[in-house]
Formats: structure tokens, sequence, C-alpha cells
């Protein structure tokens, strides 16, 4: 039987409609935007499948082309819509940020910070340089590395804390493996960091390792 075929109350479409996004399962979600199942399949069977495949929402969306298209029932047009959904979600949420003075609240921080290295498969080292009243003034992707380790050179952070006549700023950089626990590398690095902006006045608030679930606040570890 076809979702067409289905109670009104059943169906992912008018479900949305009258419950809101938040009462969908992530097959009913993602059943919406396949739109259409195939031969003998529906939309919200074949977007099970396609989670169990990955084995969740969040693989999915981090699939590699290659992969994503050589599920059953994907192709490339679906790749790219996916990925038009995301960036279109994740510049929303930037742009409602970066318009609200939210920069002295630890969760707007992990929210805006997950929000743009969360989804990296490679490692990436970024700063949040922000004004005396905690405001942001600028973020800076600074450096890349594999998905085990990024180069950080603190000579480039304080120049581009100067250039932007920061007054403190935020370090974060992600784990790809989504496992936020700092090594031994984030907590030197970050303290050398520390001592780098604090000769030309710049305080380090703190520094933020992402992955799954909440990031790791090297701060309130007690390293900066």
């Amino acid at each position: 039987m076809g979702i067409k075929q289905w109670p009104k109350s059943q169906r992912p479409r008018e479900k949305l409609i009258k419950q809101g996004a938040q009462a969908l399962s992530d097959a009913e979600l993602l059943a919406i935007f396949l739109r259409t199942g195939t031969q003998g399949v529906d939309a919200v069977e074949l977007a099970r499948r396609v989670i169990m495949h990955f084995g969740s929402l969040q693989a999915l969306i981090l699939a590699s082309k290659s992969d994503f298209c050589d599920c059953f029932g994907l192709g490339e047009a679906k790749f790219a819509q996916l990925q038009a959904v995301v960036e279109m979600s994740t510049r929303y949420l930037n742009e409602t940020l970066e318009k609200e003075d939210v920069f002295t609240c630890v969760d707007s921080v992990q929210l805006f910070l997950k929000s743009k290295l969360r989804l990296s498969s490679r490692e990436i080292f970024a700063v949040m340089l922000l004004d005396s009243q905690h405001r942001l003034i600028h973020f800076q992707e600074m450096f890349y590395g594999t998905i085990d380790a990024a180069a950080v050179y603190p000579r480039e952070v304080v120049k581009m804390a100067l250039k932007h006549n920061a007054a403190a700023c935020i370090l974060a950089h992600n784990h790809p493996s989504g496992v936020c626990e700092p090594s031994q590398a984030d907590i030197y690095i970050t303290q050398k960091l520390q001592q780098a902006l604090a000769l030309v006045d710049i305080n380090l608030l703190d520094h933020f390792v992402i992955g799954d679930g909440v990031p790791i606040s090297l701060a309130e570890r007690g390293h900066v």
C-alpha cells in the first residue's frame, strides 16, 4: 500500500504540517526529502533502508558522493539536493547567530562552532575574534590537516587577531572521528597560544574541541 493510501495522520508530509517537523522520525523526515520510493518500496520504507545502510542521518550527510550514489534509490540528483539543504541550514543558523549578541553564552558559542566545523571530514583549526564586549568580529578557519592533526602556528593567530583589533578570542578545532576528548597536543598548543596572545593583551577565553555530542571546553578542564 502506497503512502497516499495511509491515514492522513500517518503520512509524513501531512504529519509535519499538522504537528511540526520535530514530531517526525528520521525516516519520515528523509522520506519527505526523497519524495518518492522505488518500485514496490514506498518513500518511508526506502528512507528506513537508507538510514540503516549508512547507520544514521549524520553518516548519510557525511557520506562521499560515490558512497551516497551507490546506495539503492539514491543518485547524483539526490546528493546535490541533500548538500544544498545542509548548506542552507548551516547558513541560516550562522546568519541567525551572527546577527545576535550571543557570544557571551557558552551554549550559543558551542552551537555556532558545531555548525561551522562538525561536518568537516578533515581537521580544521579555527578562531573566533571578539571585541571587548565579546561580540563576534570575525570567524576564521586558519589551519587544515588530516583527520589526525593540524599544524598550528601561534604567530599567525596573533597576526590575525591584531589585524582585526580583537580584544579576545576563542579557539576551536574539530575531531572528524567524533571523539571530543582533547589530546596532550591540544592542551599544549592552547597554552602556547594563550602565552602568545597575552603578549599583545588579547584574552584567550576558551578552546573548544568539536565532535559528536557536546563540545569539550578546555577552559572548563582548567587548561585556559
